[in-house]
């Protein structure tokens, strides 16, 4: 990394080193832009640089989670497994930084903690925890949609050593002989506690919600099938991103609804043996009807039922009240089995909640006593706005990005915001983000955020904001289509219900990968429709 002179300007600022942030320097260097990126870890990586934790694996299959926009990246890095850990996951964006050159343009171990507009100069305002102030044209925000963890406040205090599996501590920690408990099964606890159980003495899991989960099937990635994906990436990675969630699923056009019980198990069947989310795709009729749901529902906990050697713990894992996908669908490596160890016990925190920590423990609302050595929590993220509301953006006449969002998070293509000119949020709300591959949403946004800063210097405009009026109008769209489907019926972080306080609002578009893209490239065509251009 190039040592920077203190308040050096830029033409565009980019906040965090993740897939978003290192494709964007890479786009803003071709583009001739000077260029600095802020990263508040100590590597690249982004989500993958904290969400360390034993068992953290990517969901996505590795040969199409990852960059399409190099062919000769594409075909010389070899993925190991059919899942990417996340050890595999940084080491290749530490290679994409290395092959790239993009180190000088990065300044790790530098969190931005303010971003304010000065209408008059039509410049950024940047500041780090540095104490430096930088000066830039335009700002793009690449801080994540999972990347701010957040832990619920309980009362009372443990002595021992506490954990979150959103930020890891890189030296990694031994529970060798350790009695570990787990709060929180969701994606993080779902992938981390059958590792734990592995090495602890004892693992005590305090499950809240009972989870839907599929298994992943993970296994050494095929040297053939890599082959044959290879020489046709052109054709898959387009299939990617015109599709719906950013994965070319082989898809059913049969509805669940009306088909026979024969039909229901033989395409679940089929799905749970194969593994992945693709087993959202049993159905096409699977997200969008509450019937054709439970039919999805039972044969997961049918599953469970046949897993788990002791009933009375099958019917504390069996998740109910909320639909299947509705939340984030976990995909897993033996989660359900892990139960039937000794070694492990399921604590069901419907019947009895958590009174208070303990010095030695947690002490639940019946009075029942649980001694550990060690406490992780697995309890998730303030997603989608967590990480873009901890820092301080001001846009103009000093509006609060905080109080623009006070009744909920309002973006124009889920890429920028009525007044706040020249930033970018790069899979913000409002964009597929979370219910897409992410790498394609990400590459889509760059690349859109890229093209429109060449055009518009080509044509010497100096400024860019979403209009107020399109934004609401984009906003009410995003609702009006995941109100047709049962995401928004379910209480999830999609919904930002999991925050206490976090107004609910249901966040990701669902109208699907490849007609956003079609909706971003119609925007631009008819002369940035939405848009106030100066």
């Amino acid at each position: 990394m190039t040592q920077r002179t203190a308040g050096e300007p830029a033409d565009i600022v980019i906040v965090g080193a993740g897939f978003a942030g290192l494709y964007m320097l890479h786009k803003a260097r071709q583009l001739g832009l000077r260029a600095r990126l802020f990263e508040a870890g100590d590597d690249v990586g982004g989500t993958w640089f904290w969400n360390r934790y034993p068992g953290a694996r990517c969901d996505t299959e590795s040969l199409v989670y990852s960059y399409s926009f190099s062919e000769e990246l594409q075909q010389e890095w070899q993925w190991t497994e059919r899942y990417a850990a996340q050890p595999e996951i940084q080491r290749y964006l530490h290679h994409v930084a290395d092959r790239f050159a993009l180190w000088p343009d990065i300044e790790l171990e530098t969190r931005v903690t303010a971003a304010h507009w000065d209408d008059a100069a039509a410049r950024w305002m940047v500041t780090t925890d540095r104490g430096e102030q930088v000066v830039a044209q335009w700002c793009v925000m690449a801080t994540g949609c999972l990347s701010t963890w957040q832990k619920p406040e309980l009362p009372g205090s443990f002595s021992g050593p506490t954990f979150h599996t959103g930020i890891w501590p890189q030296e990694g920690v031994d529970f060798t002989g350790k009695r570990v408990a787990v709060i929180g099964t969701g994606s993080s606890g779902i992938q981390l506690i059958p590792n734990l159980a592995q090495q602890a003495a004892h693992v005590t899991v305090f499950q809240r919600t009972p989870n839907y989960s599929v298994p992943a099937r993970n296994r050494p990635l095929d040297a053939e099938h890599e082959t044959e994906i290879k020489q046709r990436y052109a054709a898959f990675r387009e299939e990617a991103r015109r599709s719906a969630f950013g994965v070319p699923f082989p898809d059913n056009p049969a509805l669940a609804a009306t088909a026979s019980a024969e039909e229901l198990r033989a395409s679940y069947e089929e799905r749970w043996e194969r593994g992945g989310v693709g087993f959202l795709v049993s159905f096409a009729d699977l997200l969008l009807d509450a019937k054709a749901n439970e039919t999805a529902g039972d044969f997961i906990r049918s599953k469970i039922r046949e897993t788990i050697e002791d009933p009375a713990t099958a019917e504390k894992l069996l998740p109910r009240g909320h639909y299947v996908g509705a939340k984030r669908l976990p995909i897993d490596i033996g989660y359900f089995e892990t139960f039937n160890r000794d070694n492990v016990s399921l604590v069901d925190l419907r019947e009895s909640g958590i009174a208070e920590l303990t010095p030695g423990g947690l002490r639940q609302e019946n009075g029942a006593e649980h001694l550990f050595d060690a406490l992780v929590y697995a309890t998730g993220f303030d997603a989608m706005t967590g990480a873009l509301l901890a820092i301080d953006i001001q846009g103009r006449d000093g509006l609060a990005l905080r109080d623009a969002w006070a009744d909920g998070p309002r973006a124009y293509l889920g890429l920028a915001i009525a007044g706040f000119p020249n930033l970018f949020a790069i899979t913000a709300p409002g964009s597929p983000s979370v219910l897409s591959n992410m790498v394609v949403s990400i590459e889509q946004h760059v690349e859109w955020i890229a093209d429109t800063l060449a055009d518009l210097r080509s044509r010497g405009v100096e400024r860019l904001e979403a209009d107020a009026a399109a934004q609401e109008q984009w906003v009410d769209h995003v609702l009006a289509v995941a109100d047709t489907t049962l995401f928004p019926k379910s209480d999830s972080w999609y919904t930002g219900s999991n925050i206490p306080g976090k107004k609910r609002i249901f966040m990701p578009y669902v109208g699907g990968v490849g007609s956003y893209r079609q909706e971003c490239d119609d925007v631009r065509a008819a002369g940035y429709k939405g848009f106030l251009t100066g």
